[in-house]
């Protein structure tokens, strides 16, 4: 068996990171909070780096130990930074949740991740209080997102977590230690949390940094979810390798996005297609600072209306970083994707196993080092684990790609159980399962339909069982609200007779969704 090799962060940890640019970028700014209510606030590397510390040495006191998982629930705030990479720095583990999730999802991320403790915000406290009412300790932040809030029965403050920094107990800088949890949608009915090592994260800073050409003098604008990989390692941990500057919105908006820009002269933000259908729909400031956006393909035809450069990538919360990635400094073929990353083995392979010739459509694979260039593993989870490598230790995306004639990748198809609902990936056997424990339901399938702004939207066929009620829809409609996150629900339920069937009787899929383009 070949030893693992030396990491290019032997030593080191995401404290060494923060620790360093509290250092050598002190006084410069680092975090700017631009909320839709309350007042703006910022922090300079240094000050944000005394908040971390401060944060961490009051999870030691309270007793967190490292390794253990803290539950995240929140939306962009400053908070939901702290706390994100406050718990790293004491070597705990935040498992940050989407915060549409409704209380079984966040039930299950709990229980499934082991966590000790929460970390909420006042509009989801009620939610989260009645999913994890076992957990040691609840922490709410005293706004939601700026917005004033009374205080909640049965939580504490956010600042009661504060202690001193002297405190602090000294650990290894271990760069295979684990960092954090996102749960992701994937082909099964539960999502998987993805664990990250402090390697991968620390990988992630320095990879997209570099993809991204980002510098110290760059203001990089993250308005997408904190809980995803987009806006914690392509933004947030990205801008502190590279030393530039965050401004944090709680969400996107389309009327704030050029306001706050100018206002702070924004260099760089990642954006998704809802993002730019809903900016073409606003007017255009005469001048803007915009180095780059950062999108799935690169310079789409929006560029030329927006005056900015399009970098296009593909990658997922397993790859940490971007898999594939366009050029800052070169030109990148319209629409694709990119080229393989630095640091990543990119295959695009046939039925057979075999290379695709350029031009033919194929498999995507990726090859990199876990814990590192890739995940750590699915955490509580080993047969998912095992099942998403190949033998030869090459991730299985589930995605297709087109190798191009001029060596450029493009995006052709993804695992055709897997929808993108407004920027989201939803696995349709999680509505799946939802809907078949509903009484009355026989058998339902999910498939996504083609939206004018959310890309894709699930609707789901359903065969009423025998003797099923008159209101099944309403009750199917019901229980979704209940166990799925908004996003997830169906838009539409279809009650049908029968099923498209293929070979092995198999739900025909594809004739599922060719009736919706019909319709």
């Amino acid at each position: 068996m070949i030893p693992r090799p030396i990491s290019p962060f032997a030593g080191m940890d995401i404290r060494t990171l923060v620790d360093s640019q509290a250092q050598t970028q002190a006084g410069r700014p680092w975090l700017s909070w631009e909320p839709f209510e309350g007042e703006p606030r910022s922090w300079t590397y240094d000050a944000f780096a005394e908040v971390l510390r401060r944060f961490a040495a009051g999870l030691q006191a309270r007793g967190v130990q490292p390794g253990q998982r803290i539950l995240v629930h929140l939306d962009n705030c400053p908070e939901s930074v702290i706390a994100w990479l406050g718990c790293a720095y004491a070597g705990a583990v935040a498992v940050t949740t989407n915060a549409k999730s409704s209380a079984d999802e966040i039930a299950y991320f709990a229980r499934h991740s082991g966590a000790v403790g929460a970390i909420t915000q006042p509009r989801f406290a009620a939610l989260v209080a009645a999913a994890a009412p076992d957990l040691a300790w609840r922490v709410v932040t005293e706004t939601d997102n700026g917005a004033h809030a009374e205080p909640v029965a049965g939580f504490e403050p956010f600042a009661a977590i504060d202690a001193e920094p002297g405190l602090l107990a000294e650990r290894p800088h271990d760069p295979w230690a684990d960092f954090a949890i996102q749960y992701t949608s994937g082909t099964t009915a539960r999502p998987k949390a993805v664990l990250w090592t402090h390697g991968n994260a620390l990988w992630g800073a320095r990879s997209c940094a570099q993809n991204e050409d980002l510098r110290p003098g760059d203001v990089h604008l993250t308005h997408l979810p904190l809980f995803h990989t987009n806006a914690q390692a392509y933004s947030v941990l990205a801008s502190l390798w590279a030393g530039a500057h965050v401004v944090l919105m709680p969400r996107f908006s389309a009327s704030r996005f050029w306001p706050v820009s100018l206002k702070h002269g924004a260099t760089w933000t990642s954006v998704v297609p809802f993002c730019v259908k809903a900016l073409a729909a606003q007017p255009l400031p005469p001048a803007h600072s915009y180095r780059f956006w950062g999108n799935a393909i690169c310079e789409p035809a929006w560029d030329k209306h927006f005056g900015v450069k399009t970098i296009g990538w593909w990658g997922m919360t397993e790859t940490i970083a971007h898999g594939t990635v366009g050029s800052a400094r070169q030109p990148d073929a319209p629409m694709s994707m990119g080229r393989p990353a630095p640091g990543y083995d990119i295959h695009v392979l046939d039925d057979q196993g075999r290379p695709v010739a350029p031009g033919e459509t194929g498999d995507l694979f990726v090859g990199g080092q876990r814990g590192l260039s890739l995940f750590k593993e699915y955490a509580g989870d080993p047969a998912a684990t095992a099942a998403a490598f190949r033998d030869d230790g090459l991730f299985i995306t589930g995605d297709r790609v087109r190798l191009g004639l001029d060596g450029f990748l493009y995006f052709a198809d993804r695992s055709k159980d897997m929808l993108k609902v407004g920027g989201e990936n939803v696995a349709a056997s999680e509505i799946e399962r939802v809907i078949a424990a509903v009484p009355g339901v026989a058998e339902v399938a999910v498939v996504a339909k083609r939206h004018p702004m959310l890309d894709e939207a699930p609707v789901a066929f359903v065969i009423p069982a025998a003797g099923a009620p008159a209101e099944l829809e309403a009750q199917i409609f019901a229980a979704c609200g209940q166990a799925l996150a908004s996003f997830k629900q169906p838009h539409e339920v279809r009650l049908v007779d029968n099923l498209p069937r293929s070979t092995l009787e198999k739900v025909a899929k594809a004739e599922l969704r060719a009736l919706l383009v019909e319709s």
